[in-house]
């Protein structure tokens, strides 16, 4: 079997849980630690103005408290016939709809929702305005971007992290923004999941170690009746709970574990924040053995409301209640009745918030559980500082991306690299040496930003998004013409002066949360590994800086390269990655590397998950590993066997989990033939005879709608040739208004409209004509007007399938 061969799901190597019980998913409170919030959050000056606004509002106004929507859905003037209580900037939402939106624009949009709150009738309560700054004010173009919290658990830093936190929260507050979803406490523990990066490690003790001073950061401390002191922000401390714990890293899934691995693993650093005084705790999408968090009342209420001690404000996550038994994006009374006190309800806000006042009328959300719900938000809101003026700190925009904020970042990076090979002692490099930087990652900040990173998956993005920001290679070029040497930047390694050394730049391309799921641990791209061989065959010493959110099987990259460091997703200061590579004038070290993984790297592809600690466990590098120039040390020759079974190579996948998968994408083809490519991972674009746009269907953004705006238009799903079976079929999961006909070269069937989302099977039988020997593309068409979405399309195994009738 070739090394680069991709596992299918069932061939790959996990642990399997033994199926879950009902009683498993029910949590029992004499057997957890305690924590408290601070008593200042609960203080009489700040529960007697929670008394005196309960008693001024109108069950309308309270309902309304426990609706939260997105910015891409809902308008100022709407506050006008409901009395909304918060609003969130989801990952693909922005100002206008324009997310290169600079700050002044998210200030405005700020103070107009303010506004429009403040000159309601009755009760006016204050909104709180959300966002996900999980790694700097992300969301903001010239803002600092942090390096993700898997490179910041591996500096092993509490104060690093914490002012980290307070920079955010300038940031932040600058623009208006009172709330950040952050900090995560997640404890991955496969690292295929696609949000392993933003947790701090496998480990909880390093989470523990880092939740107090996250918080602190943010929000500062709590004041009895008072908000919080200037260029602060309400946390979020989240993904209540195990959303790191699911069975084969699955987004959103299942943690089919014990009550006391939620308690020794998966309660993290919550404590910790809700004795810092954590302002809001984000209950997670996934389950605990087949029940989902946002309706599971013994978590939501008998453990954190209990032994938790917990007083703040419990929001829930993307629409996440819809997943309940019963529920509707627009209806699940059951979730409040567990214990949530806020539904995050981007789209379905206004139905959602008519049926929520009928279930309040009706009783069947009691009045005592609306009053402590709404109870709760205002005790948070009144901390937070929405019923003070307005910060001091409002538009004052030189803090966001200061230089104060850049240097901070920059000496995170540093701090973050682990050197994992370092033969030859090939770094530090030498004062005047001539340097070949290579790869297209080493000049571009998007790459090393990651997920999270503008849009949602930080996707499109350009140094131009990034102002004030470097690269890696500008670092790498300013650090070795400081030493009297010189650097070249050459993407595909060629040269025409043999360089002294080679730094090789590659890694993963970004995406977030189920996007980034994967099946194995192989990094599977082969071009950087052609590359260093390459260089390697031509005498040329190689330094590999792979940028990853997780750890992944690189064994035929290291032992191709002399040095290998992982650098993770270091964020907008790139310099911080020269500060430790390249040595001073007098040829020591500027900085030493002081990072150890907090990760466990693989051994193979298709290891089962590596955790310190647990049964088995036998990694490639060992949790808390990590080299120095203080302590070398030889790296001997990775077994380059993948760990795969040779008949593991998985049926193609064209679209899934949200995104074309490279290297298949899509062309939009309009009636004169005018077309354009759109990379794996777009979102939208528009066409002149299509319009494609994101739509959310069994998760967030994990469909793409197309509408045919002209005749003759086409979307064209194609990749380079695949071989495939003529014995197999083609599954494409779907909704559509009108009849849809999917073509294969000139064969074509015709697929019934759809108004739900159904799964077709079609074999290839049934594209008379065609060669469905190799495969390159499938051209879809639809009458003018018409919408048609697709969540999923890709060869599945022979069946016993009829062929569409027209």
């Amino acid at each position: 079997m070739t090394r680069r061969s991709l596992a299918a799901s069932a061939a790959a190597l996990a642990l399997l849980a033994a199926p879950a019980r009902a009683q498993d998913a029910v949590a029992h409170p004499n057997r957890w630690p305690t924590s408290h919030s601070p008593a200042a959050l609960t203080g009489p000056a700040t529960e007697a103005r929670v008394r005196e606004l309960l008693a001024a509002m109108t069950i309308e106004e309270k309902v309304g408290q426990l609706i939260q929507a997105d910015i891409g859905s809902i308008r100022p003037e709407d506050l006008a016939a409901y009395p909304i209580g918060s609003i969130l900037a989801g990952g693909s939402s922005s100002p206008k709809g324009d997310e290169r939106s600079g700050p002044q624009a998210w200030l405005d949009l700020s103070r107009a929702f303010r506004a429009a709150a403040a000159g309601r009738p009755g009760a006016r309560i204050p909104l709180l305005f959300g966002v996900d700054a999980v790694h700097g004010h992300a969301n903001i173009v010239g803002a600092t971007l942090f390096p993700h919290n898997i490179g910041l658990g591996a500096a092993r830093d509490p104060a690093l992290v914490g002012a980290i936190a307070r920079a955010t929260a300038e940031e932040v507050a600058a623009t208006g923004v009172d709330w950040t979803f952050a900090p995560t406490l997640a404890v991955p523990r496969d690292d295929r999941w696609g949000r392993t990066y933003e947790g701090f490690s496998e480990d909880p003790s390093v989470a523990r170690s880092y939740a107090a001073a996250l918080v602190h950061g943010l929000q500062g401390d709590l004041r009895d009746g008072a908000g919080l002191s200037s260029g602060q922000v309400m946390g979020s401390a989240k993904h209540f709970l195990a959303d790191g714990g699911t069975t084969d890293g699955r987004d959103r899934g299942d943690a089919a574990v014990s009550e006391q691995d939620l308690i020794d693993i998966h309660l993290s650093g919550y404590r910790e924040a809700i004795d810092a005084g954590v302002l809001s705790v984000m209950v997670s999408f996934s389950s605990w053995n087949g029940a989902k968090h946002t309706g599971n009342r013994s978590l939501l209420t008998d453990v954190l409301r209990g032994p938790l001690g917990f007083e703040g404000l419990l929001i829930g996550d993307w629409d996440a209640h819809a997943a309940l038994p019963g529920c509707r994006s627009d209806s699940c009374p059951d979730a409040i009745n567990a214990g949530l006190d806020m539904f995050m309800a981007p789209n379905a806000w206004k139905a959602l918030y008519d049926n929520t006042l009928a279930q309040a009328r009706s009783g069947e959300i009691s009045a005592a559980r609306l009053d402590e719900a709404v109870a709760r938000i205002l005790r948070a809101k009144i901390a937070a500082g929405v019923f003070d003026p307005a910060d001091p700190i409002e538009g004052r925009f030189e803090v966001i991306g200061s230089a104060d904020h850049r240097a901070l970042a920059r000496q995170a990076v540093r701090q973050s690299l682990v050197l994992l090979k370092n033969e030859n002692a090939v770094l530090p490099l030498r004062p005047g040496a001539r340097v070949l930087v290579v790869g297209e990652a080493a000049d571009d900040i998007g790459l090393a930003a990651g997920g999270w990173t503008i849009g949602w998956q930080g996707v499109g993005n350009t140094n131009a998004d990034f102002p004030g920001g470097t690269s890696i290679w500008a670092g790498l070029r300013d650090a070795v013409a400081g030493t009297g040497g010189e650097a070249t930047l050459s993407p595909d390694g060629a040269y025409e002066t043999k360089p002294d050394v080679a730094v090789v730049v590659f890694g993963e391309t970004p995406y977030a949360e189920f996007y980034g799921d994967q099946d194995t641990l192989d990094f599977a791209p082969t071009g950087p590994l052609e590359t260093l061989r390459r260089l390697k065959a031509k005498g040329v010493p190689t330094v590999a800086v792979f940028l990853s959110g997780r750890p992944l099987w690189t064994n035929p990259e290291i032992n191709a390269a002399d040095a290998f460091v992982a650098a993770w997703l270091p964020g907008s200061e790139g310099a911080g990655i020269a500060d430790v590579l390249v040595a001073g004038a007098d040829g020591t070290p500027r900085h030493d590397f002081t990072g150890t993984l907090s990760f466990s790297w693989p051994r193979s592809a298709g290891q089962s998950p590596q955790n310190v600690g647990a049964p088995g466990y036998d990694p490639q590098f060992a949790f808390g590993y990590g080299l120095t120039y203080a302590r070398p040390a030889s790296t001997p020759m990775l077994s380059e066997d993948d760990g795969l079974p040779d008949d593991a190579t998985p049926l193609p996948r064209f679209f899934a989990s949200g995104r074309f998968v490279a290297p298949w994408s899509v062309t939009l083809r309009d009636a004169a033939g005018n077309h354009r490519v759109e990379s794996p991972g777009a979102a939208a674009s528009p066409s002149g005879g299509v319009a494609m746009t994101p739509v959310d269907a069994t998760a967030q953004e994990s469909a793409r709608r197309f509408r045919f705006t002209a005749e003759d238009a086409l979307v064209v799903i194609g990749g380079p040739p695949t071989p495939s079976d003529p014995a197999l079929a083609v599954s494409i999961r779907y909704r559509a208004d009108a009849p849809v006909q999917i073509a294969i070269g000139p064969a074509a069937v015709a697929l019934p409209a759809a108004l739900d989302w159904t799964t077709s099977i079609v074999p290839l039988r049934c594209f008379e004509g065609a060669e469905p020997a190799r495969l390159s593309q499938f051209q879809i068409t639809a009458p003018t007007g018409s919408e048609v979405s697709i969540e999923d399309l890709r060869l599945v195994a022979p069946i016993t399938a009829l062929c569409p009738t027209p």
